[in-house]
Order: C-alpha cells, then structure tokens, then sequence
C-alpha cells in the first residue's frame, strides 16, 4: 500500500465540536473523501448526512455514543447504538461509565461495554470504547478496562474523546489525551485482536508516525490535512490536489 494512503487509513477524521453547522459537517466530509481517510467520526443526528455525502467513496460513517461524558443509562446507550447503525453507521465510539470505572463496579462496567457490543455487533458495525484516560489516574483502571473490552469482544480501545479536561488547584482546565505512555499499556493489556485508537494530541506528521511505533492503528483527528499533505511531501503521492479548507477544532 501507498504509504500515504496507509497512513490516511489510520484517521477518523472528527466532526463533533459542538459548534459545527452542518456546513461545516458536509466540508468535513470532503475533506475525508479528498483524503480517502479511514471514516468520519460525525455527530449522531447527521449520519445520514455523512452517509449521502461519502457515497461511492470508501470512506467509513462512526458515531459516538454516551458522548462525550458516558453518563447515559446502559438501556439508552444500547438504544442510540442501534438508531446509529439504522442512520448508517458501521463505526461506533463508546464512552464508558467513567464514575462507575473509578468507583470500581466492573460487575456494571461489563454489563455495560456487553451490552453495547452485542448491539454493535449485532448490526454489523464494531465497536470502539473510549476510557477518558485523563479522568483516570490511576493505571490500574485503566488496565482492567483493556481485560473487559478483551473478554465482551471490542473491536478496539481508545484513549480519549476529546474533550476531557480537568480543572487544576488553580481553575484552569488542562487536557493531556493520547500520552505515550498509555498508548503502550493499552496495547500491553488488550488482547492482540483488540486494536487501540489514539484521541487527543495527535497534530502532525511525526506525532501519527510515532504512535503508529506504538501499535496504535486508528487515529481520532481535526489536522487531517496538515498530517496528510506533509506525508505526501515526505513520502511523495500523486498528482498535486486543490486543498479544502481545514475543520474546526474538536480533537
């Protein structure tokens, strides 16, 4: 494969800022079909939107679900599972239950991340779980998360959604997402079918080089174009192309 086009599979190119019209939902999808990225990560209620405008591309539609705090009930979480994989999703980004993670209820957190695979599953889309690894300091919730995902069958495990951010002692907000350092434990404690997606932090070229080093095989990202253009540069890849207009901020 083109090392370009390899690198552009990686990306889910996000569209979940919630300021973004659908205009700017529909230029997002260019961008992705211009790019031949993996598959959009788009707002629910606009599957259908991105479905009609990456027809005849083979640029994947995901959604995301419990978004972005997971605090939904699992019935409800199961409900808009299936309602996206109806709209047209084939991709699907689930928050966890992040109180019920710190709190150590992995009775209910495997119930939960059950419950919305099999529902996934069922209408042939896989399912990708988001740990929200800032809300989590302590590695071994994040370890025993990557041993339920392995156990229910998870397509993948991800770092972040995006929009994690934690005050500190001085009331500023700060957001680490896909550190280094848990990119390898996830990918040390999932099992090998299990892949793991990087959201968070990953702006440029080198960025997306490093983290594929890790094992990381999906990226979540807004600068798809920044990284895209500079591998074209590096690696070279066809004809030169128009560039549209770069998406709003959101991962």
């Amino acid at each position: 494969m083109d090392k370009v086009l390899e690198l552009a599979k990686m990306i889910d190119h996000s569209l979940l800022h919630p300021t973004m019209t659908d205009k700017d939902l529909l230029e997002g999808c260019a961008i992705a079909r211009e790019y031949n990225v993996a598959s959009v990560c788009i707002k629910p209620y606009a599957i259908g939107l991105a479905v009609e405008a990456l027809k005849g591309s083979d640029v994947l539609v995901g959604t995301v679900i419990g978004f972005p705090q997971g605090n939904s009930a699992v019935e409800i979480k199961v409900a808009e599972t299936i309602q996206a994989c109806k709209d047209g999703a084939t991709e699907i980004d689930m928050v966890v239950n992040i109180g019920k993670v710190l709190q150590e209820d992995w009775k209910y957190i495997r119930m939960e991340l059950q419950a919305v695979c099999q529902a996934t599953h069922d209408h042939g889309a896989i399912l990708k779980v988001i740990f929200e690894n800032d809300f989590l300091p302590d590695n071994k919730h994040k370890i025993k998360l990557c041993e339920l995902c392995s156990e229910v069958g998870a397509d993948f495990v991800k770092t972040s959604t995006g929009y994690g951010f934690v005050k500190g002692d001085d009331g500023k907000y700060s957001y680490a997402g896909a550190t280094h350092a848990d990119l390898k434990l996830m990918r040390k404690h999932a099992a090998p079918e299990v892949q793991v997606k990087a959201a968070g932090g990953v702006r440029t070229l080198d960025d997306l080089l490093a983290v594929k080093e890790l094992g990381v095989t999906r990226v979540g990202a807004t600068a798809t174009i920044a990284m895209l253009e500079a591998a074209k540069e590096r690696f070279g890849s066809g004809a030169d192309r128009v560039v549209p207009k770069d998406s709003p901020a959101g991962y």
